[in-house]
């Protein structure tokens, strides 16, 4: 669906459209949730929406579609991703990249992963088929939600005119933070295993 129909869309249902079209996307329907949110943000800049109820909308809406990834994974597990996922448009690599995601960055992974493209989409389900117990879930991945929705809406906001600019400068932000990380990581667990190995 072209950008200017969602936008048409929200116009018309108003706030519904946003928690419904959310939904979708967060399941891996194709919906740009990142650029959904941002206009969104626009759309409260040029009076067409309010911001309260926009971010407490698009807020629901994420939460209600990472938790229904997360039930799914926790009925259908890892038969349901295989089946089904083509459907969604999870391939079989995005999967395995997923799980080696929440293996080692754990619960953080459901925080961080809606930063993440090709992340948020499956990392619900990981967590479901690990067997992850409810309210951890809950903690980790509705904090990520509220950041997440937070910050592309209020930059929608604040840029105005110039949003469309923002999604994709996020996403590139995303992996050079994620880069570091990594790195850091790297680097901390070679010095300790260094430190170790003089120190035996």
């Amino acid at each position: 669906m072209p950008l200017h129909e969602f936008q048409i869309w929200i116009a018309n249902y108003g706030y519904a459209a946003l928690y419904v079209l959310l939904v979708l996307g967060i399941v891996g329907l194709p919906v740009p949730d990142e650029t959904l949110l941002t206009l969104t943000g626009y759309m409260v800049f040029n009076g067409t929406l309010h911001f309260v109820p926009s971010f407490t909308w698009a807020f629901l809406g994420t939460v209600s579609g990472i938790t229904i990834s997360y039930s799914i994974g926790r009925i259908g597990g890892s038969r349901f991703l295989h089946r089904f996922g083509g459907r969604l448009h999870i391939r079989p690599e995005s999967i395995d990249r997923v799980h080696t995601w929440f293996n080692k960055w754990g619960h953080w992974s459901l925080t961080i992963g809606y930063f993440v493209p090709g992340i948020r989409h499956v990392i619900a389900i990981v967590a479901g088929t690990s067997g992850l117990e409810y309210r951890t879930f809950a903690l980790f991945a509705y904090t990520g939600a509220f950041f997440w929705t937070a910050i592309f809406i209020t930059a929608g906001y604040y840029l105005g005119e110039r949003w469309q600019a923002f999604p994709q400068t996020m996403t590139n932000a995303a992996f050079w933070v994620l880069g570091a990380a990594l790195s850091g990581a790297v680097a901390f667990w070679a010095i300790r295993a260094y430190r170790r190995r003089r120190g035996g």
